[in-house]
């Protein structure tokens, strides 16, 4: 047998079969040990995910486009209805169907100054008021390991965590949204803000499925991520886009230079400054080629409430925030 099917054949079988096994020791509340989370990483996820990058972006023969896209429906639950085109012979390849637009008017933006950046579960929000923010209840990240050094810090802190924030009187805040294989794709700006700088960490591509991250702390910091930093009306703002296994790429729209899921070392950092790219409440921001999740951290008052809560579904540009209190600020 060739290495080379090892690599394409076996070692996904073997990371099918370990992951199944991952969810049914989640569903009785086990407790993975290190040593099972360092076999699970040493999986070549990378490999295959850029794999199925390339046959996503394949064009699909037109005769066979309503049997896999009806199929992949049928097994996801899409809503097609609120897709701009309705016509499954329209999208050349999975990965164009993957990324389908939305009809006009399809999602309300609500006047809340802060909205949902996509569609999605929402696995945490609430303050992050330490510098171990909780991935899913009782798992946590590390919010330097995530972020990476602070370059835009405008004074110096004796604590990292306090070096983010603008105002001493505010604390940091949360939002982490799901977005599961049959979802809108896309994402957008959940507020007025402007973003200075993005750093790219080139990470591996763990799944970023709920039940898999109550298994394993910091899978957040671990995966590979673009993060954007800037600032919105209480100061210090950050989007980030994480990718996951099968993830062939992520995009940003106003920011071509990034690339993701590229071969080469797994630890690279790439960093950009962006000047002060404006972005508006609603306004596309990136997509994804297969479901991942986006990470919302920003400041905010101490009395910044969430009007959701974990498990919640949420569509892109529904309210975050206990919206008649956050608008009358």
């Amino acid at each position: 047998m060739s290495f080379r099917s090892i690599i394409t054949r076996w070692v996904p079988l073997g990371s099918a079969i370990y992951v199944g096994w991952c969810y049914i020791r989640a569903s009785i509340n086990y407790e993975v040990s290190k040593v099972e989370i360092l076999f699970y990483e040493m999986f070549p996820f990378r490999v295959t995910s850029r794999i199925w990058g390339k046959i996503a972006a394949c064009e699909l023969p037109t005769s066979l486009r309503s049997f896999v896209y009806g199929t992949y429906i049928k097994m996801f639950n899409v809503n097609l209805n609120e897709a701009e085109y309705t016509d499954l012979k329209y999208y050349k390849s999975l990965s164009a169907f993957f990324t389908r637009p939305l009809k006009e008017g399809a999602r309300y933006i609500s006047p809340s100054p802060c909205v949902s950046p996509a569609d999605g579960v929402v696995l945490n929000c609430g303050p992050a008021d330490t510098d171990k923010i909780e991935q899913v209840k009782g798992v946590t990240y590390s919010l330097e390991e995530f972020l990476g050094e602070n370059k835009w810090a405008k004074r110096k802190e004796d604590s990292y965590y306090d070096s983010l924030l603008t105002n001493k009187d505010n604390i940091l805040h949360q939002c982490i949204i799901y977005l599961a294989p049959g979802d809108y794709h896309r994402f957008h700006s959940p507020c007025d803000w402007t973003a200075t700088f993005r750093r790219h960490f080139s990470g591996k591509l763990l799944s970023v499925n709920p039940w898999l991250a109550r298994l394993i702390p910091g899978l957040f910091a671990i995966n590979e991520r673009a993060v954007y930093v800037g600032e919105w009306k209480h100061g210090f703002f950050s989007m980030t886009a994480v990718g996951a296994t099968n993830v062939g790429s992520i995009e940003i729209y106003n920011d071509p230079e990034l690339r993701t899921n590229t071969k080469g070392r797994r630890n690279r950092i790439n960093e950009l400054e962006l000047g002060a790219v404006s972005m508006k409440k609603g306004e596309l921001f990136g997509q994804f080629n297969m479901g991942s999740t986006i990470i919302l951290l920003f400041e905010a008052p101490k009395d910044f409430k969430f009007d959701m809560a974990s498990g919640d579904k949420v569509l892109v540009g529904q309210a975050l925030t206990a919206a008649a209190k956050e608008v009358s600020r």
